[in-house]
């Protein structure tokens, strides 16, 4: 058949009443993106790829259509197998086509399982039925793929800084001409040349990833409307097929367009968690330095897509004013991420089954920090998985004085690196020891920035309740027991006078300590 839009849309609409005869009208939907076709019928989804070439994307053969297809059924059983099943040939005739082998072939299609509708990621987080524990599920996903992703080859030129920055230049190339209010085009205009400089200074970080490995066969689209919930497991899908330069990235490029659309939606808690949860299995803090780029990056290329919206919207008012107000949001989000913060640095303190991680994690949720746990840095300095058991006795193994030390330097050396790219950092260790707390102090006061000791306390049953508790559940990284906290509570050094000043108690048995903590951390921080 020609490789044009309007015999295509014919032979769809033939396919859509097949389908349709086969299975009942109920039973079948058709729906149109900018792209692609998507024929959901019965059980299944079909996927056709319009005859468009778009310069990025080049689907105006049926030979590329074929490939395409093949392409995008290859990738995404990394992720989905269960959703994505082959690619079928579309035979017959323009006016009696159908899916399968039979005659000519006029067309190809992804064949996919089809999922109840209300299970996307989007969807669950608008209407209150996204719950915590599957960000952190999905972190753990994202984290096993990329580490499972192949490596772009070395001679290959994809992953280059030059070849990183091109989306990000041709995004402003591609709004700017869209943008007809002032102060929006002076602020594009202003991301643009702070994004092109902070390129510049990103070169050698860029270069250092690629040589390290960090450049893989990525999803390149992963936002929450990619992302189905199935038997309670979060699955990416529909990730890029058609253009080797945004599939073949830095892994946090990948991981920054999920924590851009969960702030785009007012979920900053939410990305917070989503990227510790990651940082947290992946151990790639170094990669933190590129964060604000790509952020902005991927707040653009919503901008721009909302322009464009705006721009198809003719004469509809409605469709227009809902577009303009994505892009003035997206733009306002982008730079957001070009401002510099103010970092800070807070350490916990407190005896085995004080509350410290589970505490901390709603600092870190609500105040935006990057949070190092001790108990999954030590395990990771020793080549354990955090909730590996070490098989360690209490002062041996990886517990001993040395191992100890290895560990709180290993803490200072990653949390210098963090603050120095601008990001406010928690340390959630123990630190009962005086010269382990005055270490970040000097740190803290070296840099200039704030400081802030989280201390946290509940009465001794408690702590043995707590530690006997998540012993039984085994699924935590620290390894603490009862007897480790006898030795702790009786080698501890409390806090010295000079230490109070810049210290907050948290009684981790009292009602609102959440509540309370936020407050005092709040007003400790405030400029």
């Amino acid at each position: 058949m020609p490789d044009n839009p309007d015999s295509q849309r014919h032979l769809v609409q033939n396919l859509l009443r097949q389908e349709q005869a086969l299975h009942g009208a109920d039973a079948v939907q058709l729906v149109e993106t900018h792209i692609s076709w998507l024929l959901l019928s019965g059980d299944y989804a079909y996927k056709l790829k319009k005859p468009l070439d778009l310069g990025f994307l080049d689907y105006s053969t049926l030979e590329r259509r074929r490939r395409f297809c093949e392409e995008e059924v290859r990738l995404n059983r990394r992720t989905a197998p269960q959703l994505y099943l082959e690619t079928v040939p579309v035979s017959g005739t323009v006016d009696n086509p159908c899916f399968g082998a039979g005659g000519p072939i006029l067309e190809y299609a992804v064949k996919m399982r089809r999922f109840p509708a209300g299970l996307l990621l989007d969807e669950l987080l608008q209407t209150g039925r996204l719950p915590a524990r599957i960000i952190d599920t999905l972190a753990a996903t994202v984290a096993d793929f990329h580490a499972a992703a192949a490596r772009v080859a070395a001679d290959l030129p994809l992953g280059t800084p030059e070849v990183a920055g091109q989306p990000v230049r041709e995004n402003f190339e591609q709004i700017l001409p869209r943008l007809h209010d002032t102060a929006q085009l002076e602020q594009a205009q202003q991301l643009a040349a702070w994004a092109a400089a902070e390129q510049q200074r990103l070169v050698p970080l860029l270069r250092q990833r690629r040589a390290d490995g960090h450049i893989r066969e990525c999803h390149g689209d992963l936002h929450l409307g990619n992302i189905v919930l199935l038997d309670d497991v979060p699955l990416p899908f529909d990730g890029i097929e058609f253009n080797d330069t945004l599939r073949w990235i830095d892994v946090i490029s990948d991981s920054a367009f999920l924590m851009m659309d969960l702030q785009a939606r007012g979920r900053s808690d939410y990305a917070w968690r989503f990227l510790n949860a990651y940082l947290q299995h992946t151990g790639d803090y170094a990669a933190l330095p590129l964060l604000p780029w790509y952020l902005s990056y991927r707040a653009m290329v919503r901008a721009k897509v909302a322009a464009i919206r705006a721009a198809q919207a003719a004469d509809d008012l409605t469709l227009r004013d809902h577009a303009a107000g994505d892009v003035a949001a997206y733009l306002t989000l982008a730079a957001s991420y070009a401002a510099p913060r103010r970092p800070c640095l807070l350490i916990t303190r407190g005896l085995s089954g004080s509350g410290k991680t589970r505490h901390s994690q709603v600092l870190l949720e609500q105040f935006s920090l990057v949070r190092l746990r001790s108990d999954v840095e030590r395990k990771r300095l020793f080549g354990l998985a955090a909730t590996a058991s070490s098989g360690s006795t209490v002062g041996g193994g990886i517990y001993t004085a040395n191992a100890g030390e290895q560990t709180y330097a290993h803490l200072a050396t990653t949390a210098e690196m963090i603050l120095r790219s601008g990001q406010p950092v928690l340390i959630d260790a123990t630190f009962l020891r005086r010269a382990q707390r005055d270490r970040f102090h000097r740190l803290a006061e070296g840099l200039g920035i704030p400081f802030l000791i989280v201390e946290f306390h509940a009465a001794d049953a408690e702590l043995r309740r707590r530690i006997l508790q998540r012993s039984a559940r085994g699924t935590d990284a620290s390894e603490a027991s009862l007897a480790v906290l006898e030795q702790q509570l009786a080698t501890q050094e409390p806090l010295g006078e000079d230490e109070r000043a810049r210290c907050i108690r948290v009684d981790t048995e009292q009602g609102h300590a959440d509540t309370r903590m936020l407050a005092q951390v709040a007003e400790y921080l405030q400029p």
